[in-house]
């Protein structure tokens, strides 16, 4: 059963459950607006749905809850260290220090170690394209895709995300898993006891398959096959091997509160237009405005904005992770929220 309710009751409801486990208030607010945004952007595999397992790690100390992220500068690179807690406060605290040092130096890189899930990885490239910046991201994630070739997964789904402001518009959001689909989607499949479609994923003895448990016992298939496999190597190696983190073979799951933290990177690209040539703004106008005329063509990102202005007041949530999210902030406030 679903419950449609108010985004600012879905926000405290985040809120709470996230104070319930021990984290600060800043860092709460930050992670809570984050998933609520991937709700009104019906990425509910990546939106309020991730909660539970956040605040299981929480818990079992799997995850840092009080974690304060360690920020330090060297020429153009920002390095974040998360200290185990959760990715959102840790991207914020990055790119707090990258924004205006971008507005100097032209180009600063920000390098995200010991964290964990990314979340919509063009949720964090869209808020640097609305001051007027380019953003590139990446993020490694626990394997879930073997190397093409292969059916051992290695490698995780790997997001890569770009994001470029435009005149009198809203920024252009490029967001893409590196595999055929996000691996929450199979997650998601599984919970409702549905099968996935042929495609997606192979077993553990690399047939295709439908059934979600033999899909998550398996590998996903990547995007573009062979290509796809080979853009996540490259992001292992921006992330992971730059930092000194875990590949994607050696992060624990993100979705169980077993064993030790993932440990997993990000790495993103802030880039401040006029120091690389005069009148970007425009110039790349003419390029969406040719892309435009052609009758079926629409800009990435589209669909996202047109989520979310569907719901710009309300969302939908399952009746039965609301009562979870309950539990966890009752123990900070010492009662059910009125919803």
């Amino acid at each position: 059963m679903n419950k449609i309710i108010r985004v600012e009751d879905a926000h405290e409801l985040a809120f709470e459950a996230l104070r319930g486990v021990g984290m600060p208030e800043e860092a709460a607010q930050i992670t809570a607006r984050a998933l609520v945004a991937a709700e009104r952007d019906e990425l509910s595999s990546h939106g309020l749905a991730r909660l539970p397992f956040y605040l299981e790690q929480a818990l079992s100390g799997k995850v840092n809850p009080k974690a304060q992220a360690q920020v330090s500068v060297r020429g153009a690179v920002v390095r974040v260290d998360a200290q185990h807690g959760l990715a959102f406060p840790a991207v914020s605290a990055g790119l707090e220090k990258a924004i205006p040092l971008a507005r100097e130096l032209g180009l600063v890189a920000v390098s995200i170690a010991h964290s964990h899930h990314f979340g919509v990885a063009g949720y964090h490239v869209e808020q640097v394209a609305r001051q007027g910046l380019l953003a590139l991201a990446f993020s490694n994630a626990p394997s879930a895709m073997a190397p093409w070739g292969g059916s051992t997964p290695l490698f995780g789904t790997n997001p890569i995300a770009f994001a470029s402001p435009r005149q009198d518009a809203e920024p252009v959001v490029i967001d893409l898993s590196l595999s055929k689909v996000a691996r929450g989607k199979i997650m998601l499949a599984k919970k409702a006891g549905t099968s996935i479609p042929e495609g997606w994923a192979i077993d553990s003895d690399g047939h295709p398959t439908t059934d979600p448990d033999a899909a998550l016992a398996g590998s996903m298939v990547p995007a573009a096959e062979a290509k796809g496999a080979a853009l996540a190597l490259m992001v292992e190696l921006l992330t992971a091997g730059l930092t000194g983190c875990h590949f994607g073979y050696q992060a624990s799951s993100f979705f169980d509160a077993e064993g030790d933290a993932p440990n997993v990177a990000h790495l993103m690209l802030i880039i401040d237009p006029p120091f690389f040539g005069p009148g970007y703004p425009g110039h790349v106008e003419a390029l969406f405005k040719a892309m435009l005329a052609q009758e079926g063509v629409r800009l990435p990102s589209e669909r996202r904005y047109a989520a979310r202005s569907n719901h710009h007041t309300h969302i939908t949530l399952p009746q039965s992770l609301i009562v979870r999210l309950e539990e966890f902030g009752r123990r900070q406030q010492g009662q059910r929220l009125r919803l």
